[in-house]
């Protein structure tokens, strides 16, 4: 199945290679070419559902749950860096890998996992989105879940603009998060000893249902299935030369800017987790989870209005951001498996009107409270269908017949795969759960 469009900020040819490397021996220039597709990639690790199941486990557990934030962050930039790896190498981003070289019915299985996941993730752009507008302008929340639609104008701006204008928008935006989330630290004053102890591994995890359910939260919201597809096509948008040199300074260059972002991005989660922890979790409000309640709770307790304010203008750049990397993920996604290609105003458009419905329902049938659970249940949706984009990932950049010359070292094939064991394992046990 095939259709045409015209050059656009659609995936594609149009948008592979078109941002010129320079070639002459200047190491610095070029890296600074490389530098954006990771902070395109971070956006996904910081969205309206980071926010939830970071304020639903430092209100309810503390600081116990950072570990697993710093644990997700470690796993997503080994993973990330293969997704690169990938894109460099072969050319080819992981859905046309996946197309390429399975039978058609895994094929086909594959790439309704993958819209899955990033109908899960358009859910919690749209809850969150809408939460940041109700909270910061006083709209009621099943308007302000019908006004996320209007973001598809958003997307049709940076058609005009330019790939390399999307990612310092983006980058941008990652910037007033984080710089509205340090005055919210600063105005909390964590306890720097609880911090370390988060950091350690506790066994309660694997006893505590409750525990377990948010941890796996926030390695799906931190590990994005989406986010693999993504920076595999990304990478390609840079005109790197066909030689083995080139491209393995390409890798190397597209590994470091993904993993710097990715730190910016663990710095940012944790900070949320911290903040729960030390102004809820710590003051007895150990059930907030609802980003409304969150907004409420924070300046009083702070004794600082300003904070109820970062807090909202944050949410809301959280969820543009995500808005334009979700729907560039699913145009790839889409382009990839099935090779359908369509503009990327309408897919946002039918995206949005299947995340909109259940979230209007939900608001309108069990009230605002119920937000918090669908989002962290976002969260766990993408969590199940990370191993079935993480699998795919390890083996083929682990096959010489895909990736030539650069696939991927042993070692990171043997970390990635224990990863991915890993990721399949705690799956595992959370549907067990669930059923029994």
């Amino acid at each position: 199945m095939s259709f045409s469009t015209p050059a656009s900020f659609a995936p594609g040819r149009e948008l592979r290679r078109s941002v010129a490397v320079p070639g002459d021996g200047r190491l610095l220039r070029r890296f600074v070419v490389f530098l954006g597709p990771g902070y395109l990639v971070a956006t996904g690790y910081m969205d309206p559902g980071n926010w939830a199941t970071a304020l639903a486990g430092g209100s309810k557990f503390g600081t116990a749950l950072l570990f697993v934030a710093v644990l997700s962050s470690l796993m997503a930039i080994v993973l990330q860096s293969l997704s690169a790896r990938l894109g460099v190498a072969a050319q080819l981003d992981l859905a046309q890998v996946c197309r390429a070289h399975t039978p058609r019915p895994v094929a086909v299985g594959l790439w309704l996992l993958a819209e899955a996941g990033i109908f899960a993730t358009d859910l919690a752009e749209v809850i969150g989105t809408a939460v940041g507008l109700e909270l910061l302008f006083g709209l009621p929340l099943a308007v302000g879940v019908a006004v996320t639609a209007l973001d598809t104008f958003l997307i049709l701006a940076f058609e005009r603009l330019g790939f390399r204008k999307l990612e310092l928008f983006v980058a941008a935006t990652l910037l007033l998060i984080g710089l509205a989330f340090a005055a919210e630290l600063a105005l909390a004053r964590p306890d720097p000893g609880a911090i370390a102890r988060g950091l350690a591994p506790t066994p309660q995890i694997l006893s505590d249902p409750e525990m377990l359910y948010l941890g796996l939260g926030i390695l799906g919201a931190t590990v994005m299935p989406h986010n693999l597809f993504l920076h595999s096509f990304i990478v390609q948008t840079r005109a790197v030369g066909a030689s083995a040199a080139e491209r393995r300074e390409a890798i190397r260059f597209a590994v470091i800017d993904s993993s710097l972002a990715l730190l910016f991005a663990l710095l940012v989660n944790g900070a949320i987790l911290v903040l729960a922890a030390a102004v809820f979790h710590a003051s007895g409000h150990t059930e907030v989870a609802e980003l409304s309640e969150a907004h409420r709770l924070i300046a009083p307790l702070l004794g600082a209005p300003v904070a109820a304010t970062l807090f909202a203008l944050a949410l809301i750049a959280c969820g543009l951001n995500s808005t334009v990397t979700a729907t560039l993920a699913g145009q790839i996604v889409m382009e990839g498996f099935v090779n359908l290609r369509v503009s990327p105003a309408m897919r946002r458009l039918v995206t949005r009107a299947l995340a909109i419905a259940p979230a209007i329902a939900v608001t309108l049938y069990a009230g605002e409270n119920a937000t918090a659970r669908l989002l962290v249940l976002s969260q766990v949706v993408l969590s199940v269908t990370l191993p079935f984009a993480v699998v795919p990932l390890v083996l083929f950049t682990a096959r010489r017949s895909v990736m030539g010359a650069l696939v991927a070292p042993r070692r990171t094939t043997i970390l990635a795969a224990a990863i991915a064991a890993m990721i399949v394992a705690l799956n595992a046990r959370l549907l067990w759960d669930a059923v029994f």
